[in-house]
């Protein structure tokens, strides 16, 4: 939500959003993940093709997530059907890093998921406490960052269909794990946005359905966190 958007008047109709009813949504959209990655995570180990899963959900993730975005009124209604998609994305792909490094690197799926939520905690602290302050200028650095990365990725991913891999991005050398640091604090400065999104929402009256896209932004901060961590961990692991 740009300031823009704050700075003008909301059409007030019935409840506005609260702080805490964001973060109770958040919570049911983070309870609906859990359990829907723990339903492809046991299909993988029980000798499942989860492949199918793990693609039809994550094209269903982007999806929704767009639709949200540009219809914002409507995440109500879609806000949990993205937890439901993400968890299944996540539970599979999760269970093959967790099968891939299960001997040079057990439990790194555990220390990921600990590194997120630690990480998370961490900056909502530095929030709470305005030891980092999500003034114009810190957005504009942040917004800025996390453009490039996304026109990265999205490079990488053009790359990649005709055969060639973007130079250091999935290397394990000094220079690759520099850039998934990189890309792991970005992401999780990303945290301060959504903090303050929530708080300045209900500070100007937003409608009620802000805290389901409030909750619905903070998820997909939390879930790219979470993959660049494990994308981080999983090069440590390489190394070795």
């Amino acid at each position: 939500m740009s300031e823009k958007a704050f700075n003008k008047s909301f059409a007030l109709q019935g409840e506005t959003m609260t702080v805490r009813g964001a973060i109770n949504k958040f919570g049911v959209m983070f309870l609906m993940l859990l359990g829907a990655a723990s339903f492809t995570w046991s299909l993988f180990y029980k000798g499942v093709d989860v492949m199918p899963w793990m693609m039809g959900s994550m094209i269903g993730g982007f999806v929704l997530a767009l639709v949200i975005i540009f219809k914002k009124e409507w995440a109500p209604y879609l806000a949990l059907g993205y937890a439901l998609c993400e968890g299944l994305f996540l539970g599979a792909i999760s269970a093959f890093f967790d099968f891939a490094f299960r001997e040079s690197y057990p439990g790194i799926i555990m220390q990921a998921v600990l590194l997120t939520l630690g990480t998370a905690g961490a900056m909502y602290a530095l929030y709470a406490f305005r030891i980092i302050q999500a003034t114009n200028t810190f957005k504009k650095i942040v917004i800025t960052a996390t453009m490039g990365i996304a026109i990265f990725y999205l490079i990488a991913t053009v790359l990649r269909l005709f055969g060639i891999e973007m130079p250091y991005l999935h290397d394990n050398g000094m220079i690759g794990i520099g850039i998934s640091v990189f890309i792991v604090a970005i992401a999780a400065l990303n945290l301060i946005l959504d903090f303050d999104m929530i708080e300045k929402g209900a500070a100007h009256g937003a409608p009620k359905y802000y805290e389901w896209y409030g909750a619905f932004g903070l998820m997909v901060t939390i879930v790219w966190l979470y993959l660049e961590i494990l994308r981080l961990l999983s090069k440590l692991a390489s190394r070795d």
